[in-house]
């Protein structure tokens, strides 16, 4: 994936001039600050970024510009690579299960920030993870309002995660509890429920928890018609959360991934070819930008322009989206809105698309190679 040293005013701009046959992925850093500080004014707590969500260095060096102290990471890699980026951030190793060794290597990187939800894997962080360092206990629900359940992998039964609190607790650890309401959730009520579910395991355990991690799951804006909430749920979260635990309240901590980065990336794709006035083949599919569609559903907050930059301005209608791969599941799910007046070599462009796009690309059959291009700002 190559990176243009050019700063471009809008890819519009970069599109009519290069006029790319890749792919191409336009960064605006500004909004990527501008989303970062509306999190730190509106959250009621510490503000961890998702590092699996997009990796990339200059992410991570302008979310620290921005004032983000904190990065929930899963991998080895990604604490090497925090450490690296932003010296002196907290880390929260918030994948559950992992090897002795990762253990031990997250030990002598400075990592003092664990989540567990099974005996097994507690029995591994008490035998390596110095006492005095915080251990937070992730629980499971059931999930309403998510495009996909985390529960599915990770998470304690209310009833274990009780049991599972006390033992961190008696170790001599810093405990803490810890949730996902899975990914894209639109629904505040869905963090209404688990807050109040972590106040009645840390009273069942009869613990004061220092610490409750309400997860990410921070929607980004996906659709036309369903723009995110931000602001009611940090509300929602700062309210129930003080009702819920009262005199007992613990610091909140937040891990957004997508609710953050999304906005800040746009992808432009290329039309390859329009079959018999029917299907659109793009020059990128599921096996590249777009892999997450299949997953969570379509982004419709697309623009189409021609190879001179023009607005293609005809009604929209439903068109059956292909990748350019030789597989015939490479396929948007549904069918997309696209102007009428549409032709080969037209650019379609989706906004919204700076969560796992980078991230999950693949070569399959040869394809995937991306430019990343910084712009000023990603309209027009």
């Amino acid at each position: 994936m190559g990176l243009s040293k050019t700063i471009w005013t809008t890819p519009t701009e970069y599109l009519s001039r290069e006029q790319p046959e890749d792919p191409v992925l336009f960064f605006a850093p500004m909004v990527l600050q501008t989303t970062a500080r509306r999190f730190l004014d509106g959250f009621p707590g510490l503000v961890t970024y998702a590092v699996k969500s997009n990796p990339d260095e200059m992410v991570i060096a302008n979310l620290a510009a921005a004032g983000i102290q904190g990065y929930d990471v899963a991998s080895i890699w990604e604490i090497e690579l925090i450490r690296r980026a932003a010296p002196g951030a907290a880390m929260h190793y918030h994948n559950p299960v992992r090897s002795r060794s990762e253990i031990r290597r997250a030990v002598e990187l400075g990592v003092t920030s664990y989540s567990v939800d099974s005996q097994s894997e507690l029995a591994k962080l008490m035998e390596i993870v110095p006492v005095g360092a915080e251990i937070s206990v992730r629980f499971k629900m059931p999930v309403a309002g998510a495009a996909y359940d985390f529960g599915a992998k990770f998470g304690a039964t209310e009833d274990d995660a009780v049991a599972l609190l006390a033992q961190v607790n008696e170790a001599g650890y810093i405990a803490s509890l810890t949730f996902h309401p899975g990914t894209q959730c639109t629904d505040p009520m869905a963090w209404d429920s688990y807050i109040r579910t972590a106040a009645s395991i840390a009273s069942r355990a009869g613990v004061a928890i220092a610490r409750l991690n309400v997860g990410g799951g921070f929607p980004s804006h996906r659709l036309n018609e369903v723009a995110p909430m931000l602001e009611q749920i940090f509300e929602l979260i700062d309210r129930v959360t003080g009702e819920a635990f009262g005199d007992a309240r613990p610091d909140l901590v937040c891990e957004p991934g997508r609710g953050l980065v999304a906005e800040s990336f746009s992808l432009a794709t290329q039309v390859r070819a329009i079959r018999d006035d029917a299907h659109v083949f793009l020059n990128d599919g599921i096996y590249g930008g777009l892999a997450e569609l299949p997953l969570i559903g379509i982004i419709d907050r697309t623009e189409v322009r021609g190879p001179d930059g023009a607005l293609r301005q005809e009604p929209g209608r439903g068109r059956i989206v292909f990748g350019p791969t030789c597989d015939s599941v490479d396929r948007l799910p549904g069918e997309l809105s696209l102007p009428g007046d549409m032709a080969e070599d037209d650019y379609v462009v989706f906004h919204g698309m700076g969560a796992y796009s980078t991230a999950t690309v693949t070569r399959f059959n040869g394809f995937g190679n991306f430019q990343l291009v910084t712009v000023m700002g990603l309209k027009g």
